[in-house]
């Protein structure tokens, strides 16, 4: 698993591992079962504290993408078809709400952006 933090950006540490961690998960990096480093390991691993790992940990179980158990570590949760389909509905709505605020306040109807987006999604 590659994780790139910046130190440098407005998002805070913790959130840019969990984001990525998250995201290796919904895109099959990740697999179900799979075991995530040990919060000693990838606090020395990515120069961060052991209280920012332990937090992402905590949060990802809180959102279901991992299980953590005691003496044995932290385990990947990607079988839950309907969390990951769900997360990967709402990312994309949220960019798609972004998408259709800049259209509108450029003047692009909804039928162009729908022309737009056909276009773009054919030539993928």
């Amino acid at each position: 698993m590659n994780i790139i933090i910046s130190n440098t950006s407005d998002v805070p540490l913790y959130q840019q591992i969990k984001d990525q961690i998250k995201d290796a998960i919904l895109r099959g990096e990740l697999e179900d079962g799979e075991l995530l480093p040990s919060i000693r390991n990838f606090s020395t691993d990515l120069h961060v504290s052991i209280l920012t790992i332990r937090r992402v940990y905590e949060e990802l179980e809180k959102e279901g993408f991992v299980s953590s158990q005691a003496g044995k570590g932290t385990f990947v949760l990607a079988g839950n078809a309907d969390l990951i389909n769900d997360t990967r509905r709402r990312m994309v709505e949220e960019k798609m709400i972004e998408t259709v605020n800049i259209a509108k306040s450029m003047g692009v109807t909804k039928n162009e952006l729908a022309d737009m987006l056909y276009i773009l999604f054919e030539e993928e």
